[in-house]
């Protein structure tokens, strides 16, 4: 090879590396923008692989339903045992995996953001059994966690932030904010390792409702949640002990002072105000009402807070698509129903979400 053959083969090669560079500086640029600021995505949840003991595949319906009334997100809140072994936590099953690439194909299709939740983590859960170990204090419980999402990190990389994200994991609370911070940070690191480009989510404290200032610099967005007051979202339910609560109205009447829109406001949406103003996404991740909840007090207090996440720019998604908070099958007994593809239709409860 002549010099001059040689020398333009070098430069050529110099100029692919630094589009290839600044290519990835842009892509980083783009997802730390999302983070930053994120699209007012509003959809629900999915709740197939919410527990292992369930652990159903994802329907497309489901996508192109939500897509058709003009909806652009699904959070999936899934159980970890789902796709792990339960004789080796570092070993992962195929097939289920395979479901959830699946739902991530859809999303494509449909124009629907897929955002990927452990709803019950290696070391920690809401829901019941609890776990053996601690995800706030042991070790192994980490380096599980850690294998987890850096396994969905490899797996998804290359696509869009704009298609799929990591939400962390579901709710924590009775954590110390900086034995939470210490976790995220660490975690975040790891699936940066695999995927830089990444969008990530880390839910509140105290079960979403507290925002967590200790990670505004991360380069993460965060989640917060639409059930307060309880005493309306939950009347009822019997695994927070709703049965004893007398049947709700709205404005809710706490002794001698009302929860109202300003009261909703002043609580659950100010704080958050404040941690956007620091350059953190924010994105309602889940919200509703239990299907004991009488019809118009549900559509009158989700009413008060569609308008004021519109407001403040946020999103969300309502837990359920279907069953007993979703707009399809709910079974509540107080609420007209319309037939829809072989099933029950709150037609209000949609057009309410639909409106904002």
């Amino acid at each position: 090879m002549q010099r001059r053959d040689f020398l333009k083969t070098t430069l050529l090669g110099a100029a692919a590396a630094i589009g290839g560079q600044n290519s990835l500086v842009r892509a980083e640029s783009e997802t730390a923008a999302l983070a930053k600021n994120l699209p007012r995505w509003r959809g629900f949840n999915l709740t197939e692989k919410f527990n292992v003991a369930e652990n159903g595949p994802f329907l497309e319906t489901d996508f192109q339903w939500m897509s058709e009334w003009g909806f652009d997100f699904v959070r999936l809140p899934m159980d970890y045992r789902c796709w792990t072994d339960r004789r080796d936590p570092y070993r992962l099953k195929e097939k289920t995996l395979g479901e959830i690439d699946r739902a991530v194909e859809w999303g494509k299709k449909y124009g629907v953001h897929v955002d990927l939740n452990m709803h019950r983590a290696p070391g920690y859960t809401v829901a019941s059994p609890r776990e053996k170990l601690d995800l706030w204090k042991d070790e192994e419980a980490q380096k599980q966690f850690d294998f987890q999402w850096a396994a969905f990190a490899k797996r998804y990389r290359g696509i869009s932030s704009k298609e799929v994200s990591f939400d962390l994991v579901n709710e924590p609370a009775n954590v110390k904010a900086g034995d939470y911070a210490k976790v995220i940070r660490r975690v975040v690191a790891a699936i940066r390792r695999e995927d830089p480009e990444r969008l990530i989510i880390a839910d509140g404290l105290q079960y979403g409702r507290d925002p967590m200032f200790e990670l505004a610099d991360l380069g993460i967005a965060q989640s917060t949640r639409g059930y307060d007051p309880m005493k309306v979202s939950h009347y009822g339910a019997t695994w927070v002990g709703g049965e004893k609560w007398p049947e709700p109205t709205w404005p809710l009447q706490e002794g001698l002072r009302p929860f109202d829109r300003q009261e909703l406001y002043e609580r659950h949406i100010k704080p958050w105000k404040a941690l956007a103003e620091k350059g953190v996404g924010v994105h309602v991740g889940e919200c509703g009402a239990f299907n004991l909840t009488p019809h118009g007090v549900v559509l009158a207090w989700m009413g008060d807070q569609l308008e004021l996440w519109k407001e403040a720019g946020w999103g969300f998604a309502l837990w359920g698509f279907r069953g007993g908070f979703g707009i399809l099958d709910s079974e509540r007994k107080d609420a007209a129903y319309e037939d829809f593809r072989g099933h029950k239709l709150d037609r209000k409860y949609l057009e309410l979400l639909r409106k904002t």
